[in-house]
């Protein structure tokens, strides 16, 4: 019987649930750069600082911390990885560059195209095994993930309420509809994670089945919840005024 292929994505061989917390991420590389964006980030006006630091110590978590190399073993880490990437820092990005992104081309609408084409592009079985076993290409879906999402969350951030709202529920029902795709898989389709799931009490079936929820329910709801935060700006006596 043919052997199991041994992935050693960037982050690592996958790690047992007996060593993983010491799986540290210490590339000399990738923390030089975060350190200069941290130190560029003092620069920043005050909000706009408190933003870009917060983006920093979300990025140290998912690059430097124990979850880097924990990704290496479960498809589900590698999902809320991702998540958070998208999710939380790539708007805190958008939020610290608000005052430079004033002319990014394109709508919300377009945006939001480009967000979920790069995420359902990187978590097809066959782009997301070939990002496992290159660096280059592991970073090349790192950074387009993020610059994708923070290009959407900023055309957001500068747009009239209602195409914002439903450029915010568009993405919500993509991300939901690859989650539920995912889910209801009848077979394990990721074969970096085939061989390192058993070890953390799953099958690679139910491994995958739990990041397609992670996606269907808590990353949907954090485009449900950006949306309902700016339907509440509409209302009340500091109500965000009309925009063609």
């Amino acid at each position: 019987m043919a052997q199991p292929q041994i992935w050693s994505p960037y982050c690592g061989i996958a790690p047992t649930p007996l060593e993983w917390l010491a799986r540290w991420n210490l590339d000399p590389v990738l923390i030089a750069v975060l350190a200069a964006g941290a130190l560029a980030a003092a620069r920043l006006p005050a909000p706009e600082r408190r933003y870009a630091w917060a983006a920093a110590a979300v990025l140290a978590v998912l690059f430097v911390s124990p979850l880097c190399a924990l990704s290496s073993a479960l498809f589900s880490a590698r999902v809320t990885h991702h998540v958070l990437l998208v999710g939380l820092a790539a708007p805190l990005i958008a939020r610290a560059l608000q005052p430079w992104t004033a002319r990014l081309p394109g709508g919300p609408l377009a945006w939001t195209a480009v967000h979920a084409a790069i995420f359902w592009l990187w978590h097809a079985p066959s782009p997301y095994a070939a990002a496992l076993s290159s660096d280059s290409l592991y970073w090349l879906m790192q950074l387009s993930l993020l610059g994708g999402a923070a290009a959407f969350w900023t055309s957001v951030q500068r747009a009239a309420a209602p195409l914002a709202i439903g450029a915010l529920f568009i993405s919500m029902v993509l991300m939901g509809l690859l989650g539920a795709l995912i889910t209801f898989a009848g077979a394990p389709l990721f074969g970096p994670h085939l061989a390192t799931t058993e070890p953390w009490g799953l099958t690679g079936l139910e491994d995958q089945q739990l990041a397609g929820l992670i996606m269907w329910a808590p990353a949907s709801g954090i485009y449900l919840a950006a949306a309902l935060a700016r339907m509440a700006r509409l209302i009340g006596p500091d109500a965000e005024p009309a925009r063609p």
